[in-house]
């Protein structure tokens, strides 16, 4: 009797498949863990990134903390170079991590503007992966904004508004906004001034734009008294390393002298004491006048001969400011960060008048124009028929805008009356109502830019001229960038 056995080559061909199997069941089980580890691993590093922008984040909170405890303290409280160490701690004990905080300040004329932070954070968790963020420590200025006012202001239709707008009045917007329009009222009473008659009450902003998505009323008001320049302390920061120009003799509260600035594309100016000029009519609706009426003598047009050349002059870039006694002929382009002030410390107030075209020769941040003005800032008879401006423009006590000119009384510039464009870039802040185009109806102005086109400029919001007017005491962190 026979009995079978397996071959020895099925022996071996099935322990061949055993190990095959086993090395397979072996390299996946072997990948699985391999995965999980790599999982384990990315996520802690995704918890440590994480972990690391908290800290970094806890680190700039802090020292917004210190700042407002300690104003213009930039070494935190050491007095030496940082960076300096922040330690955060974890809600649930111990500690989460350290920032590192390098900060800088801006400074003009010796007072501080804004400061930057820098925090890099890095976690206790997963130190390999540290996370940097930096800031801009500042106050909200004027410059977010295309236009302030502080009373009522109707925009017609030919009026192309870019850029947020805000009133403390009512507003009338018939032309286009791509922005905010914003009232501090929920009612207020239209009268004929506003186009209404007779006199109704009408919602904050109301009108007949196709932007009233964008109307926004009410909203808090912006006190316009808060913002208002310090001109006494700005005197002394021009006189002690600015620019200051004085000796104009003030007459039945109007100056028909001053100064003429030139701005210029090489990052000068060059100055010129105005000493004869030619008056012509002008009304103004607020009736601010010498005479106490609404017809002005506006002794705005330069004689020929009438001007004496002072000198040329450097835009500081430490202390970038012009302190003017007097009303001031501006125009020209401008390379660098300037404010410019009219401003008298006694009873009589100056206005700015804006002479010609006001241009920059760079249009990446680094240049920029504020210009403040003790009463109104006027763009006079003789203007350009296409007007271009940029910069940010304050009327502190008076108003933006053009008086309105009669034919037959204007010393034969008849011609100028009504004007064309007006394009303004930057912002605009008027005390009182602004008013650049008089039009008794049908849509055309009877004197003034029969076209107007406001844009602000974003870049000057976050990195104003020196001393720029703040719209709130508060400061705020802008910039928030991770490098």
């Amino acid at each position: 009797m026979y009995i079978r056995t397996p071959c020895s080559h099925t022996r071996g061909v099935t322990t061949l498949l055993v190990i095959g199997f086993m090395g397979v069941f072996t390299l996946i089980l072997a990948t699985i863990t391999s995965s999980a580890l790599e999982q384990a691993r990315y996520g802690r590093a995704l918890l440590g990134r994480e972990q690391a922008l908290h800290v970094a984040e806890a680190g700039l909170e802090y020292y917004r903390w210190f700042l407002a405890h300690n104003p213009g303290n930039l070494t935190n409280g050491t007095g030496g170079a940082g960076p300096y160490s922040y330690t955060v701690s974890d809600p649930e004990g111990g500690t989460m991590g350290t920032a590192s905080l390098t900060v800088t300040g801006n400074t003009q004329c010796g007072a501080l503007q804004y400061v930057d932070i820098t925090s890099r954070g890095i976690s206790n968790q997963n130190p390999g992966f540290p996370r940097t963020i930096s800031a801009r420590h500042m106050q909200h200025n004027v410059a977010e904004y295309a236009a302030l006012s502080n009373t009522n202001v109707w925009y017609g239709s030919s009026s192309s508004n870019v850029g947020p707008y805000f009133s403390n009045g009512g507003i009338r917007e018939d032309g286009t906004n791509n922005s905010t329009v914003t009232s501090a009222l929920s009612t207020f009473s239209c009268d004929s001034s506003m186009g209404c008659s007779p006199t109704q009450t009408k919602n904050g902003v109301f009108g007949a734009g196709p932007g009233s998505a964008l109307w926004k009323y009410p909203a808090a008001s912006i006190d316009f008294s808060g913002m208002a320049t310090n001109f006494s302390t700005l005197r002394g920061y021009a006189q002690a390393s600015g620019k200051y120009l004085q000796d104009v003799t003030v007459s039945a509260n109007h100056d028909s002298m001053g100064y003429r600035i030139v701005l210029k594309s090489d990052g000068t100016y060059d100055v010129y004491k105005v000493t004869g000029t030619t008056w012509v009519y002008g009304y103004r609706a607020n009736g601010d006048c010498a005479s106490g009426g609404g017809w002005c003598s506006d002794y705005d047009i330069i004689n020929t001969g009438g001007e004496t050349y002072v000198g040329n002059y450097p835009v500081s870039s430490t202390c970038g400011l012009i302190y003017v006694e007097g009303t001031l002929w501006l125009e020209g382009t401008l390379r660098g960060k300037l404010t410019i002030v009219a401003a008298d410390p006694g009873s009589y107030a100056p206005d700015i008048l804006l002479n010609g075209n006001i241009t920059y020769a760079t249009t990446d941040g680094t240049t920029g124009l504020t210009a403040v003005a003790e009463h109104s800032i006027r763009i006079p008879l003789k203007s350009p028929d296409s007007m271009n401006i940029r910069g940010i423009f304050v009327a502190q006590s008076g108003y933006f805008g053009r008086d309105y000119y009669l034919a037959g009384y204007t010393s034969g510039n008849d011609s100028y009356i009504v004007r064309t464009l007006l394009s303004l870039i930057g912002t605009l802040v008027s005390s009182q109502r602004p008013v650049v185009c008089w039009s008794s109806g049908g849509g055309t102005c009877d004197s003034g830019y029969n076209n107007r086109s406001y844009s602000y400029d974003r870049v000057l919001a976050f990195s104003p001229p020196p001393f720029t007017p703040v719209t709130s005491s508060d400061y705020h962190y802008a910039l928030w960038n991770e490098q």
